[in-house]
């Protein structure tokens, strides 16, 4: 399993780095864009492009490898190692001309996210996380930093495409801008996780948002020292379908989950 991890970091790293300039390359000139799904979202050629130069990438070096991307679906054979990709994270603010956009890349093993790469596009920085040996953004390491008070945090929001607006999530999202500095919905997940990892989020908020761009994330501030519990406060591991998550600083984690358990009227 080691030689199998240290070929794929190896081999994820330069395809989430190529996918993401390829990306950059197209930024500022015209997009080919169009509807994705009934709920807003779009997709663009360079979606496909990016896609195809990581699949290319991972089937060459891993052909026994199952993969599940964004765009294409599944692929491969039932194995027990598993490829997530999200070539275009954040492909509505790309297509806009915001740039905040990147790369997502997970392997997991068995259920168990151990390799997670993103690359943040537009500003060139590459993270990397590999179970038990920390997170790193340009080769350097980085941590989750002691939070702010209470009234003082800036938190991520990341919800679901399919929970719609208005309930629950509504009011949770309300309660948490309440109480607290200010509350980010980037439109790119993996760029919320990066910035928790390297200190510059005091927590993450995330209701029921699972997708290949997720779990890079998770191993990302797990790896940077972040609390990641669900919404009852148990230890989140592995996969679920349905995620209900808290991460933040350890020292933050009793006064986040009671924010997240008051807006749900706990």
């Amino acid at each position: 399993m080691d030689e199998t991890l240290r070929i794929a970091r190896e081999v994820a790293c330069e395809a989430a780095a190529a996918a993401g300039k390829l990306a950059k390359e197209h930024f500022d000139r015209d997009k080919e864009v169009m509807a994705k799904g009934n709920q807003g979202d779009l997709v663009t050629a360079i979606d496909h492009l990016a896609e195809k130069e990581i699949l290319n990438r991972l089937q060459e070096r891993f052909p026994e490898h199952r993969i599940r991307s964004e765009e294409s679906g599944w692929s491969g054979a039932e194995s027990d190692w598993l490829w997530l990709v999200d070539p275009l994270d954040g492909t509505n603010n790309y297509a806009i001309g915001l740039p905040a956009y990147g790369v997502s890349l997970t392997l997991i093993y068995r259920g168990e996210p151990r390799l997670g790469v993103i690359y943040d596009s537009h500003l060139e920085n590459l993270y990397v996380a590999e179970q038990g040996k920390g997170a790193l953004c340009n080769g350097l390491p980085i941590r989750v930093k002691a939070s702010a008070a209470a009234g003082r945090m800036t938190l991520g929001w990341i919800q679901g495409h399919d929970v719609g607006k208005g309930g629950q999530a509504t009011s949770l999202k309300h309660h948490l801008d309440a109480g607290s500095k200010r509350v980010l919905s980037l439109w790119a997940p993996t760029l919320l996780w990066s910035m928790l990892a390297r200190g510059d989020l005091d927590g993450i908020v995330l209701y029921n948002s699972e997708g290949e761009d997720l779990y890079s994330g998770l191993l990302l501030a797990k790896e940077a020292g972040a609390a990641v519990v669900d919404f009852d406060g148990r230890p989140f591991e592995g996969m679920n379908p349905e995620p209900y998550i808290v991460a933040c600083p350890p020292d933050r984690l009793e006064s986040l989950l009671s924010m997240v358990r008051a807006g749900l009227g706990g």
